[in-house]
């Protein structure tokens, strides 16, 4: 005991690093002695314990239950990774609160009901050679059925496919062994004409039903319209797989309630639960998804339900297409093993594991060697000559999961409160584990897969009871993590979960998964295409067609812009932002005080937040994200004022308490900023008559904007002039304040017209330099460098002679900025500005694009 004492202390103390070298095994015993741990439990630790920086070995993704969103963790550490907004709002992803997300949560509408929550149970990725591929995930949603489609790529929903003929659902969303199909299975029968029927009329018209979802993986999306679904008896529907392997093109349902037992508690007869389990036993659907696949395409086989085929019972059976199996009462997990050939079903009111062999269900179908048919006509086969055997496990057998050994299975025991591992070929149990409390669904690493890699399993407890700090009268669910690698499996972690009933879980090696860390600018992120609104640095703008008003804006550290925006009372207001940033991790968000909106904005994503600004007022909007030093001084206001009101300015206010002194040293003031503003347009005409402007249309047109702004100066001007003379110096202020807003209008398209004839003017560019172009916009250059001018950071123009060997010196800055901070020149430059260059993540030839770019600008210097 001593040994494994000092064993297990030697391995800990390298594992948790509580230390160096020189840490006394007597440090870890004083700390075990304080917390009243044993040697298990440190080794425990040891197993699960990250160092900073160390990633998971596998990724898991949770239901999130009545939370309707997908929960991420990582094993062995059990670190909670994010939340994925699937069905429900999530506002830190601005899911449900921008326009993009607000569509897909909109596309899982009931007929015509607004739905906004979910209760997400069975998680599953897509498949090929029934192996896990971590390129998409599906969803179902039991309350509401519905399945959603999560991009892997980003983690995030791209789709909601709501269920045309279903009223609830339980057995969603298992996939076929290549991605073929997503299958869906009814819960609780109910008339799929959404008519009303009385209860008495249950075996004739109420059903259940499979729907076989046709997923297109080029797309990443489920095509609804080759989609259809099987008819079923109004059995209660439950838990699905599919068949692979030897019994690929088959899938398994189970049900409970082969009684068709139809309640009636408030008129004093039994339950729903003592007359659905009156019965030894129920019936597994085993169905041809193949030979479906082959009727849904001839009319005489099918209805149309709201638009959806829904294949017969008549016709399914008639093609050979739908068999039953007894299976014990009440069961609530069907699962294929690995290599196709056995169905493992537990019942929850039996103490045994039933074991099917597929070879001999396949024999007996090909025979067709039946004990009869059910009341709807479907051929029945023989339990005992489609078993392989039987185990008795314990009390309330619920799901199974697979181990990387052949032959190995887990399964839950709900009554008991433990896992037992057994072998479901030679049909005889092995070990098990107690669980704290009441056990669900169950998985061990990739266990339902075709290669399923043990190591480590998860009980799913509904109960915690007395594990955790009490938070109130409703407790958390317990998720805990078993070693199952060696000879007895181990109780290792406990993880609280704080949202929902996580109902299921499964897991992928984590090398599977290759997310992006940024997207490609300008990304709507819910369609992976380029967003129609994408706003590069430069293309900042607000526009207004009658009430609605539109604004094209950027966020990079640490600015928004445009930072100002005025609106009418009552106009529909769109934002439209793209994230310049090309570092990871460098999200921001955006929200507007008040409104009710939110969006979370990646590295190069484009998202849209729309609005009708009903309210007056004066509100800030602000990045959401801490995202630089000066995160907080990122914001701007928008400004709603009622167009029927006619305010009055306070500035006004303020010059009318002005003594005479006070009136003639503001005159003076506003004469010289309108001088000097005036000085600016003075010169930029010069230049557009100089360069003979008029020749290119583009140009001229907004020359002639602008021109017809500086004409209103005049009236305007003559008004100022006639206030002073007659010694209003109030007046005269403040038309020349309006002066000052006509130079500023006219400044403003001037200033892009120079900017455009400067491009017409400008040698031409070659393939490089124009690449280089688009890399420094798309990279956000733009946010902070105006060519030609001082800005947020310095003039780039003449960058390349400001430096020794400056080629590779701009390109060494750009490839790593941080290499350079410590340079006197960047030094100063930090200083001044009081901000870093960011590495903007550009690959070796974006930059020596960018530098051809510069090269450009150098030879047109004059022009800028």
């Amino acid at each position: 005991m001593q040994r494994l004492l000092k064993q297990s202390l030697v391995v800990t103390a390298s594992l948790l690093a509580l230390g160096t070298a020189s840490l006394a095994s007597s440090d870890l015993q004083t700390i075990m002695k304080e917390r009243k741990l044993t040697e298990k439990d440190v080794l425990a630790a040891a197993k699960t314990y990250q160092p900073s920086g160390r990633k998971d070995e596998f990724v898991v993704f949770s239901s999130g239950g009545q939370s309707g969103q997908i929960l991420v963790y990582g094993v062995p550490s059990m670190r909670i990774y994010k939340y994925i907004g699937v069905f429900t709002p999530e506002p830190w992803q601005g899911y449900g609160f921008d326009d993009d997300s607000k569509k897909v949560l909109r596309q899982g509408d009931i007929r015509g009901r607004e739905i906004n929550w979910g209760d997400t149970h069975h998680p599953n990725f897509t498949e090929k050679n029934g192996e896990y591929v971590g390129d998409y995930l599906f969803i179902n949603d039991k309350a509401n059925p519905r399945i959603a489609v999560v991009n892997l790529h980003d983690f995030e929903t791209t789709q909601i496919v709501v269920n045309p003929i279903m009223k609830s659902e339980h057995g969603g969303s298992f996939v076929t062994p290549n991605t073929e199909y997503v299958i869906e299975a009814s819960q609780y029968a109910a008339p799929l004409d959404h008519q009303y029927h009385p209860i008495e009329e249950y075996e004739a018209v109420f059903r259940g039903a499979v729907t076989l979802w046709k997923f297109d993986y080029a797309k990443g999306k489920i095509d609804e319209k080759a989609s259809f679904s099987l008819e079923f008896p109004p059995y209660m529907q439950d838990l699905s797989d599919a068949g692979k392997g030897e019994s690929f093109g088959w899938a398994f349902t189970n049900s409970f309630n082969s009684e068709m037992y139809t309640g009636g508690i408030e008129k004093g007869l039994p339950p729903f639960e003592a007359g659905m389990s009156r019965n030894d036993t129920d019936y597994m659907h085993v169905y041809n998804w193949q030979m479906l696949e082959k009727l849904a395409q001839d009319p005489k086989n099918y209805k149309i339900y709201h638009g959806h085929r829904v294949i017969s019972i008549e016709a399914a059976v008639k093609a050979g297409a739908l068999f039953l199996i007894p299976e014990p009462k009440s069961p609530h997990g069907v699962d294929v093993s690995p290599d196709g050939r056995y169905i493992v079903v537990g019942g929850k009111l039996d103490t045994h594991a039933s074991v099917y062999d597929f070879r001999k269900i396949k024999q007996l179908i090909d025979k067709k060697e039946f004990i009869g048919a059910d009341p709807y006509g479907i051929p029945i086969l023989d339990m005992k000559k489609t078993l392989h055997g039987q185990v008795e496990l314990g009390l309330g057998p619920l799901h199974h999961t697979y181990d990387a050994q052949d032959g190995i299975i887990y399964t839950s025991l709900y009554v008991d409160s433990q896992i037992v591992k057994w072998d479901y070929k030679n049909l005889k149990v092995l070990d098990r584990v107690n669980v704290h409390y009441n056990i669900g669904h169950l998985d061990s690493m990739e266990g339902k897969s075709a290669k399923p890699k043990g190591k480590y399993a998860l009980a799913l407890d509904k109960l915690s009871i007395d594990r955790f700090n009490p938070v109130g009268p409703l407790h958390p669910q317990n998720h805990q993590l078993i070693d199952i690698g060696g000879p007895k499996m181990e109780l290792i972690y406990d993880l609280p979960i704080p949202l929902g009933e996580p109902h299921d879980v499964i897991s992928i090696a984590a090398d599977k998964l290759k997310p992006q860390v940024t997207y490609p600018m300008g990304t709507n992120s819910r369609t992976g295409k380029q967003h129609e609104a994408m706003t590069l640095a430069g293309q900042e703008r607000v526009e207004r067609k009658g009430n609605e008003v539109k604004i094209y804006g950027t966020l990079i550290r640490s600015h928004i812009n445009p930072e100002h925006v005025t609106v009418n009372k009552g106009d529909k207001v769109t934002f439209y932002l793209t994230n310049l940033e090309r570092a990871q991790d460098e999200t921001h968000g955006f929200a507007v005080s008040g409104y009710n909106v939110h969006a979370s904005v990646e590295p190069g994503k484009t998202v849209a937040v729309t609005f009708t600004a009903d309210e007056e007022g004066v509100f800030p909007y602000y990045c959401t994200e801490f995202c630089s030093a000066l995160h907080l001084e990122m914001m701007g206001y928008l400004y709603v004022k009622d167009p029927k009101k006619k305010y009055e300015s306070v500035k006004e206010l303020k010059l009318q308490k002005m003594s005479k002194e006070q009136l003639e040293s503001e005159y003076k003031k506003v004469i010289a900023t309108n001088k000097a503003t005036d000085d600016v347009i003075q010169s930029v005409v010069k230049f557009l008559k100089d360069k003979n402007y008029a020749k290119y249309p583009k140009v001229k047109s907004l020359v002639e904007d602008a021109l017809d702004q500086y004409g209103k100066i005049g009236e305007v001007k003559a008004k100022a002039d006639e206030s002073y003379k007659k010694g209003d110096v109030n007046g005269a202020i403040l038309w020349e304040y309006q002066v000052w807003q006509y130079m500023v209008k006219t400044a403003d398209v001037g200033l892009r017209a120079k900017n455009n004839l400067a491009k017409e003017l400008a040698t031409p560019m070659k393939p490089a330099a124009q690449k280089g172009e688009e890399a420094y916009l798309k990279g956000g250059c733009n946010g902070c460098h105006v060519i030609g001018q001082v800005s947020s950071g310095p003039d780039l123009t003449g960058v390349l002679s400001r430096h020794e060997n400056a080629e590779k010196w701009v390109f060494d800055f750009i490839k790593n900025p941080a290499s350079k901070y410590e340079e006197d020149y960047v030094k100063t430059m930090i200083n001044y500005f009081n901000l870093r260059m960011p590495n903007q993540h550009m690959n070796d030839q974006e930059i020596k694009d960018i530098i051809e770019y510069l090269k450009w600008i150098d030879e047109n210097a004059g022009l800028f």
